[in-house]
């Protein structure tokens, strides 16, 4: 399935800079109701897109198109939504300016209000940097939103997440044909090395140790390096990743006028009805997080899960007692 393109034209972002002929990426399924308050939304994550989303709903599922109107929104510099690699100079490659999680979520409400007529969301949801999302938008939109579902995510990444993306982004910036970014042709090393550093993340210690890896296909964990390596070196532009990277390391929902970095009064003004659902062997966003947030929050309730695959328990098809816990929860929001 393709895609709607949301023209926003010259965008002035928080940091003062100016995207020019900005654009949203997104796609919509089922039908907006009378009230127009259906609304069900699904930001991207790290390496993720509307299509990927589609594994977290569908018929008879919590979130259902015969129920909800969903809608999935490409996050800035994912290669679908305006990105480094689709935009053109002097703002294209290295030169595209920083963009926040303020800026997405600022972009998306004129998506959703001013494109699709939408009145209020009943739930934002999403894992990963999607998830962190979904609190930038309770944070900065409190009249706006009903509920909202983080998994494995962050309402403020934490130092030592901070710490594990400059490893990642380090690798990546190594290679010889990196250029600052200016590169002639890709920076395969680089790029296949960040596969290998983030690998080592993206799991918990228990799933190596017990040669989980074996249940997804792969005999051993060189064989599932050595896959990572190959998606990333061919369906991602580094420029893009390090772009994403530092959106992910400056997320924070205290940023920006409303708050002007007040951390705690950010969390006291979420409205929405919040269920926190962290993995519990997470390795990038630790529940000890979640937990704090929650207890700054009027309305959340902190439900962390335990999963050897860690960070990718969320991963549709991985953990299948953890897609059944996150369905529940969703199904509870939804009929708040």
């Amino acid at each position: 399935m393709g895609y709607v393109k949301f023209e926003l034209g010259d965008v002035t972002l928080l940091s003062g800079e100016v995207l020019s002929s900005a654009f949203l990426a997104y796609q919509t399924y089922g039908k907006l109701d009378a009230n127009k308050s259906n609304v069900v939304v699904l930001p991207t994550f790290f390496t993720g897109s509307h299509q990927r989303n589609e594994g977290f709903f569908g018929p008879g599922r919590a979130i259902d198109p015969d129920k909800h109107f969903i809608v999935s929104i490409n996050m800035f510099g994912n290669g679908v939504s305006s990105s480094p690699s689709n935009t053109e100079s002097p703002q294209d490659g290295p030169r595209f300016p920083h963009v926040s999680l303020w800026d997405n979520v600022a972009c998306q409400y004129r998506l959703l209000t001013e494109a699709l007529g939408v009145k209020r969301i009943a739930l934002v949801t999403g894992w990963s940097m999607a998830g962190c999302q979904a609190y930038q938008w309770a944070a900065q939109c409190p009249d706006f939103v009903d509920a909202i579902l983080p998994f494995c995510a962050s309402a403020k990444t934490s130092p030592h997440n901070f710490v594990f993306l400059e490893g990642v982004r380090s690798a990546l910036c190594a290679d010889q044909h990196w250029n600052n970014g200016d590169y002639s042709s890709p920076p395969v090393r680089g790029l296949k090395a960040f596969a290998r550093v983030y690998a080592g993340w993206a799991f918990s210690q228990t799933f190596y140790r017990d040669s989980l890896y074996k249940t997804i296909g792969y005999e051993s964990f060189e064989d599932l390096l050595v896959d990572w390596e190959e998606d990333h070196a061919e369906n991602w532009d580094a420029n893009n990743l390090i772009c994403k990277l530092r959106t992910w390391q400056t997320s924070d929902i205290s940023i920006g006028p409303i708050y002007n970095g007040n951390f705690e009064e950010a969390l006291k003004s979420i409205k929405a009805k919040s269920i926190l659902m962290p993995c519990t062997q997470d390795l990038y966003f630790p529940p000890e997080d979640n937990a704090i947030e929650a207890s700054h929050m009027l309305n959340a309730e902190f439900r962390p899960f335990d999963s050897p695959w860690g960070h990718c328990a969320a991963n549709p098809g991985n953990d299948s007692d953890f897609t059944q816990a996150l369905e529940k929860s969703l199904q509870e929001l939804l009929e708040y």
